[in-house]
């Protein structure tokens, strides 16, 4: 593997992402300095740490560190999807969807997080 762009993990949570860009380009225009910002920036700091930790794969405890925070953004990520469910943004399938994706994302996490010796 030469690159974070190739690991499955960085891909996922690039991918959904982009999802909720365009997911959110559809929300009310007074929520764009609140949730529209809140959970862009959330679900962009996932696929960014993934990148800062395979940078960090030498140093077991910055890599884990780094992967730590990246599935912290992906729990700040789904707390958001909740709320833009309660408010109506989303349907209840995309919301569905788009949380089945970060729960995918966090299980790959977690995986890299309980074995870091496998990303060295």
């Amino acid at each position: 593997m030469s690159s974070f762009r190739d690991l499955k993990v960085y891909k996922m949570a690039f991918a959904l992402a982009m999802d909720i860009f365009w997911t959110t380009k559809t929300f009310p225009k007074e929520e764009t300095y609140s949730l529209i910002d809140q959970i862009r920036r959330s679900s962009r700091s996932v696929f960014a740490s993934v990148a800062e930790a395979y940078k960090k794969r030498r140093y077991p405890n910055h890599f884990v560190s780094k992967l730590t925070d990246a599935d912290m953004e992906n729990g700040e990520t789904q707390a958001w999807l909740d709320a833009a469910l309660a408010c109506q943004y989303i349907t209840k399938e995309k919301y569905e969807d788009l949380n089945k994706q970060s729960h995918e994302v966090s299980y790959l996490l977690i995986y890299m997080i309980n074995n870091p010796e496998k990303f060295q």
